[in-house]
């Protein structure tokens, strides 16, 4: 079974005052929802289960998803109305939802690109990256497993330094990962989970070349995100 996450629980600060009255998922772009764009994604590459974890003003997604008949998929709700978990655990708190012996590709809810997501070998613990300018950035040796993360403001590492390539918000969380989720506490960032298991276990880097990719983050990115949408179908 395919099967996807797609993070939607977040406040959506950034997009104030859109988001004082609706969550950042049903924002539109082009006349649709950012979560209809992510969701029509992963249905054209054969995602056939999508857990979607919720916050803020959660209803709103769930009535939306209701009011689309789920889109013709098995949409489930990770409900965080209580508690926001950060990326990490909100897959802990999702696992119960999934397929326990198939990989699961997450994808930010805010995040357009032109990654073929039909394509992404799913075999191992992947993580979806480019050569792009930001201010964090992942380390991979030469094999292209992580090693580590800098942030080049500030100086900070944590790990190895390697080869820098930038995160696209697009990974494939392994089964194998599944139980060392166990040790961990019921809030945390998941990059934190790769930086320290990656010693161990392998977590690969695929870059992707010529990526087109927009984060949709903050408003002045939304007259942008027509544009991308148009040419990026």
């Amino acid at each position: 079974m395919r099967q996807a996450m797609i993070f939607a629980a977040g406040l959506g600060t950034r997009l104030k005052p859109l988001t004082d009255t609706m969550p950042k998922a049903l924002v539109p772009v082009g006349g649709r929802p950012l979560l209809w764009h992510v969701i029509m994604k992963l249905k054209d590459s054969g995602f056939e289960r999508i857990v979607v974890n919720v916050h803020h003003f959660a209803q709103q997604i769930i009535d939306y998803l209701a009011a689309n008949q789920n889109f013709g998929l098995d949409i489930r709700i990770s409900d965080e109305s209580e508690k926001l978990l950060e990326t990490g655990g909100g897959i802990k708190k999702a696992l119960p939802l999934f397929d326990p012996h198939s990989p699961i590709l997450i994808h930010n809810v805010d995040i357009l690109s032109n990654v073929d997501l039909s394509q992404l070998d799913v075999d191992v613990p992947t993580l979806v990256v480019s050569e792009r300018k930001t201010k964090r950035y992942l380390q991979f040796d030469e094999s292209m497993q992580l090693i580590g993360w800098k942030n080049i403001e500030t100086g900070e590492v944590k790990g190895r330094e390697g080869r820098s390539l930038a995160f696209s918000g697009i990974h494939v969380f392994h089964p194998s990962l599944f139980p060392l989720l166990n040790d961990w506490p019921e809030r945390f960032p998941v990059m934190d989970f790769y930086l320290k298991v990656c010693a161990h276990h392998l977590v690969r880097g695929i870059e992707v070349k010529n990526l087109q990719l927009l984060d949709v983050g903050k408003l002045d990115t939304l007259e942008q995100a027509k544009s991308f949408i148009m040419h990026n179908p």
